[in-house]
């Protein structure tokens, strides 16, 4: 089927990025929920919408915005810190004379000078004997400067979790386009059903009322007429059985779609897909689809940034192997110790530098660096293993894949055998060589290979969808530097870097992620669609 023209990739990237409004939704009046009325969405309306509400999209761009705010805050520890800091004292004249302490003279007590500590800081007093009123004001300016890699090491694991959340979101994203399809193809399914159900139904009752002609022009006997309403009444439930999960498909989809219930509607339909079921056969071979997904799953690019991540930790725990350095240096304001006059103070720089090393710990830093280490290596597993689940998951659809298309291909001819001997059934019951009995079989054969027939082309098109999931070839992404980290550490093939493209959310030269065109290859049902 055909992609999505370039106007609606650009609408698809905004959407995506924007809050989600009150009252609009894709394909419909901007009103719809206000007065009540059924919102309808084709495919790709459907796949946009849930791009703007659903639930687990909208987690993911959170957890993005999370990691970026941590990969913010180490950054922040290798830079200089900057504080003021003041402090003030008013002490009662009271407190001023000692009353207990003898005057030199002898006789007549006299005060004591006592110095206080001002703030806590050992560099600051203020002479509580002769001054009521203190104070001090500092600016100071702190840097690391020896730290043992630690910090350097914590910025590029916050770097690598930014990324992990950030393929995860991918990962949301792809899951939901397919979530969507499989969804929607199963309210066109369960509506095509309906529709099997309800024109059975109607022939049922032109048989019944063909045979009660019949009965009461005495040619046949009531036995026919009886044959006929039960089977009209055993067509009954399974046109109700229908119906019903015709509704529940629509319920899914809207709370996949991030639909709320809307009063104004009642018990109607939340929503009305647009579409028919099709079947557009195409193929891929096996060993060329195992290399895209493990070119462009982003689960195995996120497993890739956790691994490295883990690596990084596994640096900041040695890291307390070594000292820790810093210095300091600012300005600083005091108030006389001998003067109440606020415009008596004294200033001057303030340097100095303080250093930490864990000379003897009992092993707490070789434990830190076992766990991390441990942990590092639990990753790489899971690394492995995520491979090999992306191998299982496309040759798994690749095989549900061929069975459906052959499935598709075998209901065709029994549709059109049912058809006939329908047709010969009523031949011969009309010339008076058949029976009653042998028609209403042949109506249930010709219901049965519709049912089987509409099946068949769900499961092909769930199957798609599926396959384009684990493939990763659903949803297109332009990527100027993907993998930006883990690009020359753990590369999967020596495929050439692409050509610089506006990527969603990828790092730009400030090191911010901007968003960009997300390209998605969703489908109609009534259009053909390009070979991948």
């Amino acid at each position: 089927m055909r992609k999505v023209s370039s106007y609606v990739l650009i609408v698809a990237a905004i959407l995506a990025f924007l809050p989600p409004p009150h009252f609009v939704f894709a394909g419909t009046d901007t009103n719809v929920e206000l007065y009540g009325a059924i919102p309808r969405f084709t495919l790709n309306q459907a796949i946009l919408t849930a791009l703007q509400r659903n639930t687990d999209i909208l987690r993911a761009r959170q957890e993005i915005e999370r990691t970026k705010g941590l990969y913010i805050q180490m950054r922040a520890e290798a830079l200089p810190q900057i504080a003021m800091t003041g402090t003030f004292q008013d002490i009662d004249p009271h407190l001023q004379v000692n009353h207990g302490a003898p005057s030199e003279a002898g006789g007549t007590p006299t005060p004591t000078p006592t110095a206080t500590p001002i703030g806590g800081t050992g560099s600051s007093f203020s002479n509580f004997g002769t001054v009521e009123r203190s104070y001090n004001v500092r600016i100071q300016a702190t840097q690391v400067i020896f730290a043992g890699g630690r910090i350097i090491s914590q910025i590029r694991a916050a770097d690598f979790t930014r990324d992990s959340s950030y393929y995860a979101f991918r990962n949301a994203i792809d899951q939901i386009v397919s979530t969507v399809r499989q969804q929607f193809y199963l309210i066109l399914l369960d509506r095509a059903l309906v529709g099997v159900q309800q024109e059975s139904i109607k022939l049922l009752k032109s048989q019944l009322q063909d045979q009660q002609n019949r009965f009461d022009a005495g040619t046949v006997p009531r036995f026919n007429v009886l044959q006929a309403q039960v089977a009209l009444s055993n067509q009954y439930p399974l046109l109700i059985g229908a119906q019903n999960n015709y509704r529940i498909a629509q319920l899914q989809l809207a709370k996949t779609l991030g639909l709320d219930f809307n009063p104004n509607r009642g018990d109607a339909a939340p929503l009305e897909a647009i579409g028919e079921l099709q079947y557009q056969p195409r193929h891929m071979l096996l060993a060329r689809a195992i290399e895209l997904a493990k070119e462009r799953r982003p689960f195995l690019k996120q497993q890739k940034a956790i691994v490295l991540s883990n690596a990084e930790q596994v640096r900041v725990a040695r890291s307390g192997y070594f000292p820790q350095i810093s210095a300091s240096g600012g300005t600083e304001a005091r108030s006389s110790a001998f003067s109440d006059n606020p415009r008596d103070v004294s200033t001057g720089y303030i340097f100095g530098a303080t250093g930490n090393w864990a000379i003897w710990d009992w092993g707490l830093t070789y434990g830190q660096v076992k766990q991390a280490r441990a942990l590092l290596e639990e990753s790489k597993i899971t690394l492995d293993d995520a491979g090999r689940q992306v191998e299982l998951e496309v040759q798994q659809q690749d095989s549900n894949l061929k069975q459906s298309a052959e499935l598709v291909k075998a209901t065709e001819q029994s549709v059109g055998q049912a058809e006939e001997a329908l047709r010969l059934a009523s031949a011969r019951l009309s010339a008076g060589a058949g029976t009653q009995l042998e028609v209403l079989d042949s109506r249930v054969q010709v219901t049965q290979a519709q049912s089987n027939r509409l099946q068949a082309l769900y499961n092909y098109n769930a199957a798609l969808a599926e396959f384009d999931r684990v493939t990763a070839t659903e949803v297109i992404y332009s990527n100027e530097l993907d993998e930006v980290n883990t690009r020359n550490k753990l590369r999967t093939d020596a495929r050439p870097t692409p050509a610089p493209k506006p990527s969603p959310l990828e790092l730009n030269h400030a090191g911010n992620r901007q968003p960009a065109q997300v390209q998605t290859r969703t489908t109609t049902t009534r259009t053909t669609r390009s070979a991948k």
